[in-house]
């Protein structure tokens, strides 16, 4: 079974996940641009747009769910960045994947690594995205950053991750991830 790499933060994340449930297969892209003489290196999030039937209104990284086209993790997170934000697939130098992570919500999603120009012109697809930005990268690897919530969800209290950013709250997900990632490279 996948790996929550935040379970030191709570360990019951997985409680109520068996080995028999079915998670469904996702992939996300950490799009983080080149730094440049003049601009640090940022992260591409995105806000979802409210329309959506799942996780409207939230931010999150460009991904989605596996489909039977893709032939790995990475097909998948390119081919969604590709349709939610306009980046190329040809833009992205992919540098590595992180482990999957399962989720409560039932997705098991791997997280994909990639690296673009500073500056790529992005365009939100309306359905899926309200709104395009881009956080600091060194701000998204401090740890340190990351505040600590309690909410409920399937019967019981999680503790989970967030951070605000100009008017937006990373959080669930997306904070899980970018803060594993954070971890991993401080180590």
């Amino acid at each position: 079974m996948p790996h929550h790499p935040t379970q030191h933060i709570d360990p019951r994340i997985l409680a109520d996940i068996s080995e028999d449930t079915a998670l469904r297969a996702a992939a996300v892209l950490i799009a983080v641009s080149r730094p440049t003489s003049s601009e640090a290196s940022r992260v591409v999030l995105t806000l979802r747009s409210e329309k959506l039937s799942s996780h409207a209104g939230q931010v999150s990284l460009p991904g989605g769910s596996c489909d039977e086209q893709d032939c790995d993790a990475v097909a998948t997170a390119l081919r969604e960045a590709e349709e939610e934000i306009g980046l190329a697939r040809e833009a992205v130098e992919v540098i590595g994947q992180m482990s999957e992570i399962a989720l409560p919500s039932g997705f098991r999603i791997t997280p994909v690594v990639g690296l673009i120009n500073s500056g790529i012109a992005l365009t939100p697809c309306p359905r899926e995205v309200a709104a395009i930005f881009h956080p600091p990268l060194d701000l998204l690897l401090d740890p340190d950053a990351y505040s600590r919530s309690t909410a409920y969800y399937r019967g019981a209290d999680r503790t989970i991750l967030e951070m605000p950013y100009e008017g937006y709250r990373i959080w669930g997900a997306t904070a899980a991830i970018l803060y594993s990632l954070a971890k991993q490279i401080r180590a």
